[in-house]
C-alpha cells in the first residue's frame, strides 16, 4: 500500500507544537466582515490557537503525522 502524501495546503496553514497539539496561525474567518467586529474580537482572532482534539485527529491525518 503506498504511503499517503501530505496536504499541502493544510501543510501551510497548521503547526504541530512541542507536545504533539495541532497550532493554527490565526482564526478562521477572520479575513472578511471586519467592520461590524470590536477591536478586541480582532484583536483575539490574530491570535495563534490549539485545533480541538476530535478535529485535530482528522487534520494529523491528512497531514501525515
Amino acid at each position: 500500500m503506498p504511503k499517503q502524501k501530505t496536504r499541502k495546503s493544510l501543510e501551510k496553514r497548521f503547526k504541530l507544537s512541542g507536545n504533539g497539539k495541532l497550532i493554527r496561525r490565526h482564526q478562521l474567518g477572520s479575513g472578511h466582515l471586519k467592520r461590524k467586529k470590536s477591536k478586541g474580537a480582532l484583536n483575539r482572532q490574530k491570535k495563534t490557537s490549539t485545533v480541538f482534539a476530535p478535529e485535530a485527529r482528522k487534520l494529523k491525518r491528512l497531514l501525515s503525522i
